[in-house]
């Protein structure tokens, strides 16, 4: 089984990627692990060549979940995954999302991959309005994998999905 999850920041894909792990013991890897590098605690961005190579390790594995937002360095995860959600959860929702995160975070509650800044927030706030403004092209892209394709805009349509 290889699961592809995307959608926009604060959508949930980080939680359900690790509900599914557990339930379905399967490894899984966050998009921004793919793009960002962390040497010495020094984050970068990898080439689109890097991540095409860890990409390509990822999948020698029979099975494996992805979590991400969309990425062109990383579009070749929608051809390769047998199962592609796209959590297209309310705005609102994010945007409280975020928020809480981000408070969770600077008290030393919640970990990240990143340093929780209120110049990460920020940016956080601009991808979430790059995704609206681009919801579209998001549709557009998706429907080219519909057979595959499971649409969630509640956490509860999830409900009775776990035959992946």
């Amino acid at each position: 089984m290889k699961l592809l999850i995307f959608g926009s920041v604060a959508s949930g894909k980080t939680t359900l990627a690790r509900k599914l792990s557990d339930e379905l013991n399967i490894i899984y890897y966050e998009g921004d692990c793919i793009a960002w590098g962390f040497p010495n605690e020094k984050r970068y961005k990898r080439s689109n060549q890097e991540q095409k190579e860890i990409i390509e390790k990822i999948d020698e594995n029979s099975s494996w979940i992805i979590e991400g937002t969309y990425r062109d360095s990383q579009k070749i995860l929608y051809d390769l995954a047998d199962v592609i959600i796209f959590l297209d959860t309310p705005l609102y929702i994010r945007i409280y999302r975020m928020i809480f995160r981000f408070i969770k975070q600077k008290i030393g509650y919640e970990e990240s991959n990143y340093k929780p800044t209120y110049d990460m927030l920020k940016h956080m706030f601009k991808w979430t309005i790059d995704f609206e403004r681009n919801r579209n092209f998001h549709k557009k892209r998706l429907i080219e994998y519909k057979k595959k394709l499971i649409w969630i805009r509640f956490p509860d349509q999830l409900k009775g999905k776990n035959s992946y």
